[in-house]
């Protein structure tokens, strides 16, 4: 068990994650949208009703939150900081010359963070084989370490940054609202609470 563990800890999937915020934060979100669920059901001081209800509020909660996040709130950061680092901040830099967009980079990134064996059979695949200008093609093919174009990814990773903090504060919140309580309503949870939250008749003894 301590060997996996060590082996996990060590991977380069983890590093990878560990290096890329959009994947950092999702990861986070993704946890509390199980972990907190999860908390709540097990505390034996709250009645089974109430339980169910908060834990399904709050999954919902995080859940919407973490799908508004990825897919709006990051494209849109991610996208936007190039662009704006490529056509004004950064427009004196070579380096965003040779891409069209994040996204661009990001295949790129990929690509260049492969052993030289697999990138090699990458690159023959036919969608990869005009993705490329001719310099990015020379660098993938024939170095073993091609250029990474830290610059780029600068950029794009101060967007995600930017995003994830505004995106998880204000907007993904908002956006979760909207969705929250109608969601409750649909699967019948909204009937319970309102349901044990009445008043119960008082019997009156003449």
């Amino acid at each position: 068990m301590v060997s996996g563990i060590s082996n996990f800890l060590t991977s380069s999937t983890l590093s990878s994650i560990s290096q890329s915020t959009t994947a950092s934060v999702s990861l986070e979100t993704g946890m509390k949208a199980m972990g907190r669920p999860a908390f709540i059901l097990i505390d034996n001081k709250i009645d089974q009703q109430t339980k169910r209800y908060a834990a399904m509020k709050e999954f919902l909660y995080q859940a919407t939150c973490l799908a508004t996040y990825m897919a709006i709130v990051i494209p849109i950061f991610k996208n936007g900081s190039f662009k704006l680092a490529k056509n004004s901040i950064l427009k004196n830099e070579k380096a965003f010359e040779q891409f069209g967009s994040a996204n661009h980079y990001l295949k790129y990134k990929k690509l260049a963070s492969m052993s030289k064996t697999d990138r090699t059979a990458t690159l023959a695949k036919d969608k990869y084989k005009n993705m490329f200008s001719e310099n990015l093609q020379k660098e993938l093919k024939e170095k073993d370490k091609p250029e990474q174009f830290h610059i780029v990814k600068g950029a794009i990773e101060f967007g995600n940054i930017v995003g994830s903090v505004l995106g998880l504060a204000i907007f993904a919140p908002q956006v979760s609202h909207l969705i929250v309580h109608p969601a409750l309503k649909l699967f019948g949870f909204e009937k319970e609470k309102a349901e044990q939250q009445a008043p119960k008749p008082v019997d009156v003894k003449a």
